[in-house]
């Protein structure tokens, strides 16, 4: 099994596309009420979809790239704010933080190896 998308609540579709498309997703369904963009690696979707309705938006949505700083240094020249810049993280993932238009919260991260096989891995039982 894949994962093929994740699917996001947004307030303001024109803001939300403008904002995923400064993060580097390409955009391949544009529609009033609904986004889906491909991501720049790998073959995994993403999109989005306007809410009429107040939404809670406890999800986080994690986006992996080897070069972080270089990407964290790139978004931030391009207006995007972070909550949190790149920071090792006690879990061996280093992490930037920011949020959409929206208030979804993202995760610019880099985990190398530990991603899937962090030091406490379980092992898997058939």
């Amino acid at each position: 099994m894949e994962l093929n998308q994740v699917t996001l609540p947004v307030k303001n579709m024109d803001k939300a596309v403008s904002f995923y498309l400064k993060l580097g997703l390409t955009q391949i369904v544009d529609t009033p009420h609904y986004a889906r963009f491909s991501c720049p690696d790998g073959h995994a979707t993403f999109s989005l979809l306007l809410e009429d309705e107040e939404c809670q938006y406890n999800s986080v949505i994690y986006f992996e790239h080897e070069n972080l700083d270089e990407l964290y240094k790139n978004l931030s020249q391009k207006g995007i704010q972070f909550d949190q810049p790149p920071t090792e993280q006690r879990y061996l993932w280093k992490e930037a933080t920011l949020r959409d238009p929206s208030g979804n919260k993202i995760k610019l991260y880099w985990a190398g190896e530990n991603r899937l096989n962090p030091p406490w891995k379980v092992k898997i039982r058939e």
